[in-house]
């Protein structure tokens, strides 16, 4: 067994006790967990401030003092030593609460001490509550070293698992294990790249003399954690290429043809043209494509797919679009048999909905062939759907189906179809080349011409009377509002608007006969949804009340106005969901962001950002950095982007050089087999067997 795979109990200083302490509270199992606990601060010792410089709002401070007092004050629970220091003369008082007995035996007065803590007020006067004390000695090497301070718990400090001592855990294992430290890049890599070894990075992340080798070590650390992961997205998505044959789709004929040159109500935009061709060009190999689409709403990707789907049927096969709702996939269905009413293409719809009789006609002309283009939701994973020749598979909204679903898709034919995967939520390049960094991907990011930039208005709760008004002279010009709430039912805990007050209050402001209000949130059934949906797709209704339901689904482009209650209760892509329902016709719209007065610094954030910009990757960015990574795409549990020293926000320079330099080895060497690579191989092996079945998009 590798020395590193031991269990931590068998450390010189944990024992059973401390073991299961450290398993429950950080995770640590084996010596090399508590090799990657690293430090998240470094305190620098080789500084020191006089008493005369310290203020209460400054960090931790190293100072050094002679005792001249020691007081013990109050009676049991309020007792506490109070030690008064001086330096040149200036005094400080020191302030304990615990351990008063053995403080108070450790001090001498009129000796020297060194001082470490944090400066803050009480009465009025500066003191330093439970400073760290360390005796004046040459040989002391915290005098010459930034000290580490490790991630602990309140748990491990009162069993005597503080920082420090998880700090002598790891000199005591560096002693042990230093000269079984393995290397996991090539020499040549390391002297081109001019980085430190593992071993010479691994001590200086714990114990670094200076902030050079500290800066080096996280670099070195932090490159190979992205150049492993991204050697591994890269390998996946070249070997699928080889394993895979796709269907050749070689063909542009007259389905195609006579849609761009004749039906298409517009010209296409730049890059929805780009996307075409790179799609084109991957469905003319014989190689499996598998390709994520980023688009912002309105931006035009359900054309993109369309288009791509007649390029199957005019190779004589079939395609499917596959929407996470009921709602979604009827409006692809109306919008698509629209456009191919006038072609010889069938056409049909498949969800939860279809009575049994429809149904199994259905799937008997599917299987027949006689079935070119089927739009559905997940009844089309089911088992007895099942086709004649499935060459192009789209899935809107990815992110809402999983990877096991997806993968159901590729087992309906002998070669898996060609799959396209849209988002209209973008995602920020760094989150997209780890996420989905074995996929191919293709970015619309221009709108198409005519549209209006949505005007975005921050509004508080004091502006009611105001909002009123503006819905009802948006009304008397014939436009149609949405109205958001965060909440369906009342709620104890969370005092804020919620939907069905909201909706009975709106509709005391607008009575019949004048206005008609539709109203749709998730407890209703999907027939009463379609219901109160189609009454606003029509027109019968001036105002959809809804919670956000509607947030991917109903187009309507008479719709202008996009009023967001609570908005500080939403995140960033909620509400740029929410705001990208209106702006689809050629009249000017509006989003109002209506809050309560108190609000989060990042609830500000979210709400100004908003108003500032309607760039969807904008967003995304500050979306990121706002939420982390594994949050923003529910991720935080999957074990992908468990990094133990890399930040995607941080260090996406270093993440492009990690990608970067993968790819040069892969592609010199594909299957790691030349000698210089020997030390990759022997990593990349177990890391790859550990991370089987996340990765794969479909």
């Amino acid at each position: 067994m590798h020395l590193l795979s031991t269990s931590i109990e068998y450390l010189k200083g944990v024992g059973p006790t401390r073991s299961e302490l450290l398993k429950n509270e950080l995770s640590i199992f084996t010596f090399e967990d508590l090799l990657y606990h690293f430090p998240f601060r470094y305190i620098d010792k080789t500084k020191f401030y006089k008493i005369s410089e310290l203020s209460h709002d400054m960090s931790y401070v190293q100072i050094k003092a002679k005792v001249i007092s020691i007081e013990e004050k109050g009676h049991k629970r309020s007792r506490r030593l109070i030690v008064r220091v001086q330096e040149d003369n200036s005094l400080l008082e020191l302030v304990w609460f615990k351990g008063i007995k053995w403080i108070h035996n450790s001090l001498k007065i009129n000796t020297e001490y060194i001082f470490f803590g944090k400066p803050s007020l009480y009465g009025g006067k500066l003191n330093i509550a439970h400073p760290e004390i360390d005796i004046i000695d040459q040989s002391n090497s915290a005098l010459s070293s930034l000290q580490p301070v490790y991630p602990s718990t309140e748990k491990l400090n009162s069993r005597g698992l503080t920082s420090r001592n998880i700090s002598k855990l790891i000199r005591t294992l560096l002693d042990v294990i230093e000269l079984q430290i393995e290397e996991t890049l090539s020499e040549l890599m390391i002297k081109r790249l001019n980085l430190p070894t593992r071993k010479k990075s691994l001590l200086d992340i714990h114990f670094p003399l200076n902030y050079r080798d500290l800066k080096r070590a996280k670099k070195r650390l932090k490159f190979e954690e992205f150049f492993f992961l991204q050697l591994h997205l890269i390998k996946i998505r070249k070997s699928r290429k080889i394993k895979f044959k796709g269907y050749s789709l070689n063909k542009i004929g007259p389905f195609f043809n006579h849609f761009y040159n004749n039906i298409l109500p517009f010209n296409l935009t730049n890059a929805q043209k780009r996307v075409i061709k790179e799609i084109r060009i991957d469905v003319k190999k014989n190689q499996q494509m598998n390709r994520l689409l980023q688009g912002d709403v309105g931006s035009g990707k359900t054309l993109v797919a369309l288009l791509s789907m007649l390029i199957a049927i005019d190779n004589n096969y079939q395609a499917c679009l596959m929407a996470p709702t009921e709602i979604l996939a009827q409006q692809h269905f109306d919008t698509i048999s629209k456009f191919l009413r006038e072609q010889n293409i069938t056409v049909e719809l498949l969800t939860g909905s279809t009575k049994n009789k429809d149904r199994k006609q259905l799937l008997q002309n599917l299987e027949d062939g006689n079935i070119n283009l089927l739009i559905g939701t997940h009844a089309l994973l089911e088992d007895k759907v099942l086709f004649n020749n499935l060459a192009f598979v789209v899935i809107d909204e990815q992110h809402r189906f999983g990877v096991a679903q997806r993968a159901k898709l590729w087992r309906k034919n002998i070669n898996p179809p060609h799959v396209l995967v849209m988002t209209a939520t973008p995602i920020p390049r760094t989150l997209s080349m780890t996420i989905y960094g074995d996929l191919d991907v293709s970015i619309i990011d221009e709108l198409p011409p005519g549209r209006k930039p949505v005007k975005t208005i921050w509004k508080t709760d004091s502006s009611r009377l105001q909002i009123i008004q503006f819905i009802k002279d948006q009304i008397k010009i014939g436009r149609q509002i949405y109205i958001v709430f965060p909440l369906i039912d009342e709620s104890e805990k969370l005092d804020y608007k919620n939907l069905i007050e909201g909706f009975n209050s709106i509709q005391r402001e607008f009575p019949l006969p004048d206005f008609q209000v539709s109203v749709v949130h998730g407890k209703m059934n999907s027939e009463d949804k379609e219901y109160e949906m189609n009454r606003f797709v029509k027109g019968t209704t001036n105002i959809m009340v809804a919670t956000t339901a509607i947030e991917v689904g109903v187009d309507v482009p008479n719709a202008s106005v996009m009023i967001i209650e609570s908005a500080e209760r939403f995140g960033l892509s909620q509400l740029h969901q929410l705001r990208g329902r209106v702006g689809r016709g050629s009249n000017q719209s509006y989003c109002l962001l209506v809050s309560g007065n108190k609000l989060s610094s990042h609830a500000k954030t979210r709400l100004s950002t908003m108003v500032e910009t309607n760039d969807g990757f904008k967003i995304s960015e500050v979306d990121l950095k706002l939420r982390g990574p594994g949050d923003m795409m529910s991720t935080k549990q999957s074990g992908i982007l468990d990094f133990k020293i890399a930040d995607l926000i941080a260090d996406s320079k270093i993440l492009d050089f990690a990608r970067k330099e993968a790819e040069k080895i892969l592609l010199e060497d594909f299957n790691l087999e030349k000698v210089e690579n020997i030390n990759i191989a022997r990593v990349y092996r177990p890391y790859a067997r550990k991370r089987l079945g996340w990765s794969s998009i479909s």
